[in-house]
């Protein structure tokens, strides 16, 4: 399995991308990183596709010309390389995070993993991971005490997983509420080790900093560009899960694969960014779960666009991220056709 890893950055090379690309070598790995209008001209590692902004708008992708700069979303363009490149297994995530010593390929089909139950509703996952108060970011701030949790029972048979999120030592994603009233080094508890399965109807969000894509889900990486930069990849997530339902699949995470070393960061304006994830994200769920949508590994594309169609009659969207949804559709379908097989 050929994996490649994804992230965009406006920084030279950090000492944890460069200890991933050490790791992904003994994988016949390779690194894509798309640049933006501020940041490094080259990207000096073996192995490594860098797409600046001029490289980005050449690339054929006609996403490339209508995304904004200066922003997240840039990610998306590599993405697309990575698919066009042949990767048979995408691995995402940010230039301050550094794999640590249990960080290794993944699989698609897990069977050493235990699973909650359908139809949980929402489901505060770090608590299986840490008896300590502490919650992801995105997830509604009700969830964040409760009391009990789903009981855990073992996969009784292989189960495929397209979609599974590594958690992060020292500096985990957590939202400014945390970061503001109780931030401080924090790493999960290694006794709590099982990987955990979420079933259909189960829902925590995800993120983007240490997570693990296989063909089947490619349509799904695309991060929406008309959000703010605390809620983009929070929002994808959503719309991932639901998306994977219709496959009678879910999502996984496992114990902490990566070290961060975080980024400097204003609080305040991180938790004003958060907010319209603090007062939307449990509208989101509802829209998402009336969403009809259709079975079958063939319509996860369409599933997506009937997804975001609902969350852009619903307000959360606006129209114009509709316009580049269907760019990124197109664009999607040409770099798999060839060389990701479902």
């Amino acid at each position: 399995m050929r994996i490649f890893s994804v992230i965009t950055t406006i920084q030279p090379p950090t000492e944890c991308i460069i200890t991933l690309t050490q790791r992904l070598s003994k994988f016949n790995g390779r690194l894509v990183v798309a640049g933006d209008t501020k940041g490094p001209d080259s990207y000096d590692l073996p192995n490594t596709t860098f797409l600046s902004i001029q490289d980005q708008k050449e690339s054929g992708f006609s996403l490339a010309e209508r995304l904004p700069t200066k922003h997240y979303a840039r990610k998306n363009i590599a993405y697309l390389q990575a698919m066009r490149e042949g990767a048979q297994c995408i691995y995402e995530t940010d230039d301050d995070n550094k794999p640590n010593q249990s960080w290794n390929a993944r699989g698609e089909y897990l069977t050493d993993c235990k699973s909650v139950a359908r139809d949980q509703g929402w489901v505060n996952v770090y608590k299986y991971f840490s008896d300590e108060l502490i919650w992801p970011r995105g997830i509604p701030l009700n969830c964040i005490r409760e009391a009990t949790l789903p009981v855990l029972s073992k996969l009784a048979e292989p189960q495929r997983c397209p979609i599974q999120q590594g958690l992060v030592n020292n500096s985990p994603d957590v939202d400014a509420i945390w970061r503001l009233a109780l931030d401080r080094p924090f790493e999960f508890d290694v006794t709590k080790a099982d990987s955990v399965y979420l079933s259909p109807g189960t829902w925590c969000p995800f993120n983007t900093q240490s997570t693990w894509w296989w063909p089947v889900a490619y349509p799904l990486l695309y991060i929406p560009s008309y959000c703010s930069f605390r809620t983009c990849d929070i929002w994808k997530s959503f719309v991932a899960q639901r998306c994977l339902w219709e496959l009678e699949m879910g999502i996984v995470f496992h114990p902490a694969e990566v070290i961060q070393d975080r980024n400097d960061h204003d609080l305040s304006k991180d938790f004003e960014d958060e907010i319209p994830g603090y007062l939307q994200n449990f509208k989101i769920k509802e829209v998402l779960e009336d969403c009809t949508l259709l079975p079958g590994t063939g319509n996860v594309i369409n599933n997506l666009r009937i997804c975001y169609d609902a969350l852009v009659e619903a307000g959360i969207f606006p129209d114009k991220e509709l316009q580049l949804l269907e760019l990124w559709m197109n664009d999607c379908r040409q770099a798999m056709q060839t060389s990701c097989p479902q």
